[in-house]
């Protein structure tokens, strides 16, 4: 496998972990009554989580274009 076959992976897990620490991060900024803050985390977390979910539905389409999509336990990783 080539290093673009782990592109998709890498990416799906990079912006699913932003979206975990942002929200967290709203989550903690809440606590403090910092409503603005928590207000722009979710913000991020949601583009972040919309960036993903942008990844994960190329896959997917692509499979079913009958496109080989490389299977490897990075891509596993990811999904999970």
């Amino acid at each position: 496998m080539n290093e673009a076959d782990y592109a998709a992976a890498f990416q799906l897990i990079t912006h699913a972990g932003n979206a975990r620490s942002a929200a967290l991060m709203a989550i903690e900024a809440a606590r403090e009554f910092d409503f603005e803050d928590a207000k722009k985390n979710m913000q991020e977390a949601s583009d972040a989580m919309y960036e993903a979910h942008h990844i994960q539905t190329e896959l997917v389409q692509q499979e079913a274009r009958g496109e080989q999509v490389p299977l490897n336990v990075i891509l596993v990783h990811a999904q999970d």
